[in-house]
């Protein structure tokens, strides 16, 4: 789990109970990102009983996550290799992927990420711009993909991003992913 979140009450209940209910070995809760200018208590009682049975089959994020012990035994852990800076995480679902291990994200359980606090940091003390990476420029070769490939990947991930958002939106009137922004959501 990052740093700089906020959990909402009952969030590892209900995270590892819709882990068990759907077999995954590996879950996100859903989340807001930004600024917290809102009631999230209130947010998240009532997004988890709206959301409670509604599953992201295949998705996670790295801003938190259970992972099933098996998993570790199976795939490994984060790489702790200073130069990869923000890339574990996509190893790890790589290794996830090829593996073939279940995944998901639910809305039955929520959390507030304020963003990015550590690595923001430590792009400052570096001098760095926000859109600067920390890591090693081509890190991306660890992934052992042809251009091809890693670009068919991304365009198969942002269409099922696209589905999810769209199904959600009009199931539920909100998604599993907010930013906040000028104190409102934007559902991603």
């Amino acid at each position: 789990m990052n740093n700089d979140v906020l959990v909402s009450s009952g969030w590892i209940e209900n995270l590892i109970g819709t882990a068990e209910k759907n077999n995954l070995k590996v879950i996100s809760p859903a989340l807001i990102e930004g600024e917290l200018d809102y009631d999230f208590s209130a947010f998240a009682q009532n997004a988890s009983s709206l959301m409670n049975n509604s599953l992201r089959q295949g998705g996670r994020h790295a801003v938190c996550l259970a992972v099933h012990q098996s998993v570790w035994m199976e795939v490994g852990y984060f790489q702790p290799v200073p130069k990869l800076l923000g890339y574990e995480d996509t190893l790890f679902f790589h290794e996830l992927d090829k593996a073939g291990i279940a995944t998901g994200m639910t809305g039955a359980s929520w959390l507030h990420h304020f963003g990015s606090i550590t690595q923001t940091a430590m792009k400052k003390e570096r001098g760095l711009s926000e859109k600067d990476g920390l890591g090693y420029r081509y890190n991306y070769r660890l992934l052992q993909q042809s251009w091809l490939q890693r670009k068919l990947n991304k365009m198969r991930r942002k269409r099922l991003h696209k589905d999810w958002r769209e199904a959600e939106l009009a199931q539920f009137g909100m998604t599993m992913h907010g930013l906040r922004v000028d104190n409102d959501f934007r559902w991603q």
